[in-house]
This record gives C-alpha cells, structure tokens and sequence, in this order.
C-alpha cells in the first residue's frame, strides 16, 4: 500500500476494486464506539495505551451507555458508528468489544462516506459482521484483532500486532501447530472471524464471497455439536468446498452434552474438509485468546503449512 496516496475522491469499491485506506501517524484521532454489548468496566488501560502510541482519542456516546445487555439501543449503537464512519477526522474505529448487538444495527447504517473516505475497523468476535460487510459490500480491509475490553488481559505481542497493523509495519507468523494439520501453500485474500457470526450472515448482503480465499475461523464458549452443525452449514452453503486455504485458530470455552459428542473441534473440522485438497492449520494465535495477534482480513495472504510448523505472512 502507499501510505501517502490521498483519501479524496475515490469511487465505490465496488465498482473499482480495493481502495488504499492510510495507514495511522502520530497524531492521528481515533474513535471508540461500542456496537454490541455494553462495557462492564472503564477502559482506562486502552486509552492509556493508544495515547502511549501518539493518538488522540476519542470516546462514543456508547462507551457509557446501557440499554439491556446492551451498549445503548440499537437507535444509540447506530447513531454512534454513523458519527464515526461519517467524520473524516477520525482514521480508525475501534470497536469496544464485542458480545452480541452488530448484527442488529448494520442496516441502520450508512456506509456511503466511507466508501469514498474509507478508514481501518478493528474488532474482532461479534464484529465480525462489520468485517464481513465492508469486505463484501466495499472491499475493504478491516483488522481483526485486541479491543479496548481485552487489552488488561491481552499479550504485549498481541497488542504490538495491532499497532504494527494500524500504522502499517510488517507482521508475519510462525509457530509449532498441530499433528492434524494438512500440509500446502497457498495465496489469497484473507477472510473470516467468528464462526457463529459468519454463519449468521449467510445468504445476506454482509456474506463473504468465500472461492480462492483464505478463511480464519475461531470461537468461544459454543458446544461442540453446535460447531459441527456450523462448520457443516457453511459447507452445504458451499463455502468451504473452493477456499485457497483453511486457518483455524481459538476455539476456547467449548462445551459438550451429558452424552459427549465423541469428537474435537479440530476432529469435528476436519471430517468435513478432508475432501479438500487444501491446506488446513491449527492453533493459530488469534480469536478468544491473551496472545490475539492482530490479522489484516480483506488482504492477500500467504500461508505454508508443513507438517505442523507454519509460516504466514502477507503479500
């Protein structure tokens, strides 16, 4: 990317192809808005942070609001990304956190100004909707990864890959996997996020378009028959069948009925892609974990799996 090219002027994504968003400077105003569920604690450790880096700040209405289990109603939620989105000042939003409540409000937003003025999202879980919106509606890479909620817990790596990721530094993985992995190489625009919301998409203007991709997928807190129904519902709707690659990282928090299912989430994958000839690699550090390494969805991407070493990186 050129990180001086001018944020002025550009036509739909979808009618041009993908548009430079610029990376962050010092000085840059960032915004934090909350579209989902409601904070339970002040982010102090977050703002601290991202002044510590050289941006200004600023909070949404959302960061302090309540409705429910809500960050203020869908009214509020929507109101708030709008501010954002629609402010050229602000050259990234971040997403508080996530829970549930995006899924609510995306087509109360108008996404216009950000495709002539586009700008980074972060988040990650429950903003998996947004991630899979701007791609599939605009072409937009978006970054999945630490928001404010997690930074206390959060691995200092994990939040120097957000960094890296916002201002536009290299970021490369390379880690020991597991015995299950399938071995090969591929390029391709990397996609995904949470597999629950990426299910809950399906067949909607926000679904990936997933052939020649490289699909993330990772969740938190579901049963292990749940999985399988998901991971099998993507595949009949023939979204795993023609993917480049397969990258499946945190699957944490799983639970099992009183009568277990009889396979792990690795295993339960697995037996529905092993007809695929692509690679496939486990653990990979990103989703519901302390070391949630920052992944630029939206951008091409190179994977190599060999045994269970992987090496990843981008184009």
């Amino acid at each position: 990317m050129n990180k001086s090219a001018p944020n002025s002027g550009l036509t739909d994504f979808r009618t041009s192809g993908q548009k430079e968003i610029p990376y962050l400077k010092k000085g840059d105003k960032i915004a934090i808005t909350c579209p989902a569920k409601k904070l339970p604690n002040p982010m102090g450790d977050a703002v601290a942070l991202l002044q510590k880096w050289g941006l200004e700040v600023v909070l949404g209405e959302t960061i302090n609001a309540s409705y429910h289990q809500f960050a203020g109603d869908d009214e509020l939620r929507a109101k708030d990304l709008q501010r954002f989105i629609d402010d050229d000042s602000i050259k990234a939003i971040i997403a508080a956190r996530g829970g549930y409540g995006t899924i609510r409000i995306i087509d109360q937003v108008d996404f216009s100004r950000f495709a002539t003025h586009p700008k980074w999202l972060v988040g990650f879980s429950d903003i998996t909707v947004l991630h899979a919106h701007l791609f599939a509606n605009y072409n937009a890479q978006t970054i999945h990864g630490q928001m404010p909620i997690n930074i206390p817990d959060a691995s200092a790596y994990s939040l120097e890959t957000l960094r890296r990721a916002l201002f536009g530094e290299e970021i490369s993985y390379s880690f020991t996997s597991h015995g299950l992995n399938r071995s090969g190489k591929a390029t391709g625009t990397l996609i995904g996020g949470n597999l629950s919301l990426l299910v809950a998409v399906l067949g909607s203007v926000s679904d990936y378009n997933y052939d020649g991709k490289i699909l993330f997928i990772e969740d938190v807190g579901e049963y292990l028959y749940s999985i399988d129904r998901m991971i099998r519902a993507l595949d009949r709707a023939g979204k795993l069948k023609n993917l480049a690659g397969l990258i499946v990282g945190g699957f944490t928090e799983t639970k099992d009925n009183d009568i277990p299912f009889g396979q792990t989430v690795l295993e339960i994958i697995m037996e529905v892609v092993k007809n695929y000839n692509y690679p496939v690699c486990f653990d990979f550090p990103a989703g519901h974990i302390p070391d949630n390494q920052s992944l630029v969805l939206g951008k091409s991407f190179n994977l190599s799996v060999i045994d269970n070493q992987v090496v990843a990186g981008y184009n």
